[in-house]
């Protein structure tokens, strides 16, 4: 049985935005950013920030459909200098949506939890792996707290079968019952994915202790989170591999995010 520590969403966000704000620190914002190919730092932070006030517009709307339109006031400063600071406002508000919006309240989401608590855990790892691809691209190594990296990976997991419209490849994740099989190193978290006809699904059980998969995938919380999201590479040596390596490539040559 999986025991996961609980994450506080809304103080996560702040806390993330804090540390990507710390690593900007002294560094020019034209460095290209490699795991986020053609953008700057400078891109990279207006994209989080950007992130941060339309889900907050979202949680405010209370919307109850798809949203027409991504257009929201940005309030962007004019130099890029500027930008760490404008991005600890953004964080700012979203904390005053989270403040403003019960988190079990019904509301469209383009994932599992149609909730406003699906809005404020998106904008965490939105947040947390650009802050990781800050790092990456000033040469840092990314430490990430191994319960939100648990969370991180869950939270992929549960939601990736719905991002067909904006990562379309999901699409070829389909199957006739192989298992996949994604495990901690540094602790007991354990998640079986299954490959249907008709698509691919997280078992909401899990593993048993008994469970066989056709393939099984191994590291770290944080080295797995970094693997799911396309920052580490399937044959680092950070990242075991066991069972059928045709239906882990599939796997990775169609799950990025």
């Amino acid at each position: 049985m999986t025991t996961r520590q609980p994450v506080d969403h809304h103080a996560a966000v702040a806390a993330e935005t804090r540390k990507f704000t710390a690593v900007l620190a002294g560094f020019d914002l034209a460095t290209p950013v490699p795991t986020c190919p053609g953008w700057t730092l400078a891109e990279l932070v207006k994209h989080a920030g950007s992130v941060q006030r339309w889900f907050s517009v979202l949680l405010h709307a209370r919307i109850q459909s798809p949203p027409k339109t991504r257009e929201v006031e940005l309030q962007l400063p004019a130099s890029t200098d500027a930008y760490p600071r404008w991005l600890e406002e953004s964080a700012a508000v979203a904390a005053e949506a989270f403040a403003a919006t019960d988190p079990n309240l019904p509301m469209w989401a383009w994932g599992a939890d149609q909730h406003a608590r699906f809005w404020a855990r998106r904008m965490l790892f939105e947040t947390l792996v650009h802050r990781v691809d800050a790092e990456l691209a000033l040469g840092l190594p990314p430490v990430i707290d191994r319960a939100l990296a648990v969370d991180g990976i869950d939270e992929f997991l549960v939601n990736l079968p719905f991002a067909a419209f904006f990562a379309p490849k999901v699409a070829h994740l389909r199957g006739s019952g192989e298992t996949i099989r994604f495990r901690t190193t540094d602790g007991d978290a354990d998640w079986l994915v299954t490959l249907r006809p008709d698509g691919f699904g997280l078992d909401p059980a899990g593993p048993t202790a008994g469970t066989t998969a056709d393939a099984t995938v191994q590291a770290t919380a944080a080295d797995l989170l970094l693997l799911l999201y396309g920052r580490r590479h399937h044959i680092a040596e950070a990242v075991e591999l066991d069972g059928d390596q045709d239906l882990l490539s599939r796997w990775f040559a169609n799950s990025a995010f």
